[in-house]
């Protein structure tokens, strides 16, 4: 069964220098009419040590986060395996597979793109997006991460205002989150950059 395009959004998430941010743009559009402008569709879950953000319905998404939430109280310590789990669980269950959302969640170690046929994609960089537009925030996110030394709300702010300059169903009104980078964690990323 092939899912339909998610459009209608654009989410992307960082992760550098020890921080994680995730923004969106707050267009929600039926068909061709935007019908609203300052939607959030980024949330923080656990305490505030998961950032998460959706594209698709919004039922669906809070459906999701839901779930997600119940699997991140079984496996706290994990949000590689919450994650797998709920993937499992959505293309599984007869009711779970018929939402249409795609889900990005993040820690300051991990990005995941979550998706209901059984994806759990972890880029090889520390840029993730997804949406209309997300194929545009993530070239802007990795240019700006190579090329700049910007942080990672900086870098999550001016990717999704590119992509909002060039996809029609996302816009400039963006709601980020942030998880700062904790005490000492900067220092160490830098020195892990530099290791051979």
């Amino acid at each position: 069964m092939s899912r339909p395009r998610v459009r209608s959004t654009t989410v992307v998430a960082v992760r550098r220098g020890g921080s994680v941010a995730i923004a969106a743009d707050g267009q929600v559009t039926m068909g061709d009419t935007v019908v609203k402008g300052t939607a959030t569709k980024v949330r923080r879950l656990k305490g505030d040590r998961i950032l998460a953000g959706f594209a698709g319905g919004v039922a669906d998404a809070f459906t999701l986060f839901e779930k997600l939430e119940e699997k991140l109280e079984r496996y706290p310590a994990n949000l590689t395996r919450a994650c797998v789990e709920l993937a499992k669980e959505w293309r599984m269950d007869r009711y779970l597979r018929r939402l249409e959302a795609l889900l990005l969640v993040a820690d300051r170690d991990h990005l995941f793109v979550v998706s209901g046929d059984g994806n759990v994609l972890e880029p090889d960089e520390d840029v993730a997006s997804i949406g209309s537009g997300g194929s545009f925030a993530l070239a802007a996110g990795r240019a700006l991460c190579a090329h700049t030394e910007m942080g990672a709300s900086e870098i999550c702010r001016e990717a999704l205002g590119i992509a909002a300059e060039i996809c029609i169903y996302t816009n400039d009104r963006i709601t980020l989150l942030e998880l700062p980078a904790e005490e000492g964690a900067e220092a160490d990323s830098a020195n892990t950059k530099d290791a051979p």
